[in-house]
């Protein structure tokens, strides 16, 4: 029975909520291994759009179990509040469907605090975090000084946790000249909500470790995308953690020998929210067509997308790092009514070459993309749900796509709905 790895293949925003909650029919568990509530996915079910952050895409299936895994930096209050809104459009979410691993380290408002002072303080220099705590959350997880979700049933292990972490925290804030932290308040706030957040805690890795000798499926829910990685993507315009495959292992507690397939998602174009370098990227019609086609918000800040041509060679380099078997290629819809599109096959920066976009800063940003021009189609490939019902031109497309990144594309999504999806490749079965 293979356990299924979902990732983003480029800067996140690739339609991974659609394609886990697909997958999720055949799955019994589903985990969410990294980043917090600045991820967003946004899924549509027999018209009803549902907004999810924390909580795994497969919440809205009933007899699934959700996992939120410790490499996850969790905000105990949005997760209740996205908890009520969900349970609001008639989903159950209760202990009995919902666990959170028990050394899941947590956000507090003294990090989003931080988040907010220093961005607003770096200026024209600010990275475009989401101003959620997410970065230094994981600055006190390292750092030895978090306060972790099983901290929450003993109130001497909370001011513990306090007595290392406020004299940091207090520290920074009076150099950015904010006032020092209420102490008695901020420990008050936190025993009010552990009561909500401990019936959802459990060993995970245990629970994981019994379903997989049952036989369970298992679906990893991976968030942002490959080049918002900490060590691998566009740094420093990169999320705190790790979004490639690997972390699915140490984020979860399953070991890697247990991933048996990893999924990357592909958008059919490029877009990218924040700050950073991205080399397709189109300030002129074609690029605001994309975004208006698409509907490019981001399903948490609400910001606007920037949106570019398709990068094969940054897909390629993505899957190599986090060893994809095969792709999902969403929203090829949104490339309807094109006369030529243009795909990326590499870089040139001043008078070098490359098949993959450098790691030096400097170079990233002058990197110029290398194009390779096919013909568009003026045909609709909404809704499509046969891969011999697309146009000539858009499966001569597909079919490029998979010869530049080196993969086969094993889903391809022609809508924002559910069952608009063409099983080209059945990862379950490989």
């Amino acid at each position: 029975m293979a356990n299924v790895v979902v990732v983003g293949a480029q800067w996140g925003d690739e339609g991974k909520g659609k394609i886990v909650d697909w997958l999720s029919e055949r799955a019994d568990v589903i985990v969410r291994f990294q980043g917090g509530h600045n991820a967003g996915h946004t899924l549509v079910i027999d018209g009803e759009v549902f907004k999810l952050s924390l909580l795994p895409s497969g919440v809205v299936r009933p007899g699934k179990l959700s996992v939120i895994g410790n490499g996850v930096v969790l905000d105990p209050w949005a997760l209740m509040d996205e908890i009520e809104r969900t349970k609001a459009q008639g989903v159950e979410i209760s202990p009995s469907t919902l666990q959170i691993a028990e050394n899941t380290p947590l956000i507090l408002p003294l990090h989003r605090d931080l988040d907010q002072l220093r961005e607003t303080a770096a200026g024209k220099g600010k990275i475009g975090t989401t101003g959620r705590g997410i970065g230094p959350a994981y600055e006190d997880k390292v750092g030895r000084r978090a306060l972790r979700v099983a901290d929450l049933a003993d109130p001497e292990t909370v001011e513990s946790r306090l007595d290392r972490m406020l004299p940091h925290h207090n520290a920074l804030r009076r150099g950015f000249g904010a006032p020092e932290i209420d102490r008695d308040a901020l420990a008050a706030d936190i025993a009010q909500i552990a009561a909500k957040i401990l019936p959802f805690a459990q060993p995970v890795w245990r629970t994981l470790d019994q379903r997989r000798r049952a036989g369970a499926r298992i679906l990893f829910e991976g968030a942002q995308g490959a080049f918002l990685d900490v060590d691998y993507g566009t740094y420093p315009f990169v999320t705190s953690s790790n979004t490639i495959s690997g972390a699915a292992a140490s984020g979860s507690g399953l070991g890697p020998g247990r991933l048996n397939y990893v999924l990357g998602i592909v958008k059919a174009y490029t877009t990218r929210v924040g700050a950073g370098p991205f080399p397709t990227e189109l300030e002129d019609e074609a690029g605001k067509r994309l975004g208006e086609r698409g509907h490019e918000f981001g399903t948490v800040t609400g910001r606007q997308r920037r949106c570019g041509w398709f990068d094969a060679a940054l897909v390629r380099q993505s899957c190599a790092i986090s060893g994809v078997h095969g792709v999902a290629l969403t929203k090829l819809d949104v490339l309807d009514g094109f006369d030529e599109l243009k795909i990326c096959v590499g870089y040139r920066v001043g008078d070098k070459e490359y098949d993959y976009l450098p790691t030096a800063s400097g170079a990233q940003e002058r990197a110029e993309p290398i194009y390779e021009t096919l013909p568009g189609w003026s045909e609709s490939t909404y809704g499509a749900r046969r891969f011999a019902d697309l146009p000539a031109a858009a499966i001569k497309y597909v079919v490029r796509v998979e010869e530049l990144i080196g993969k086969p594309v094993a889903l391809l999504s022609t809508s924002p709905e559910r069952d608009d999806t063409i099983l080209m490749r059945d990862p379950y079965a490989e």
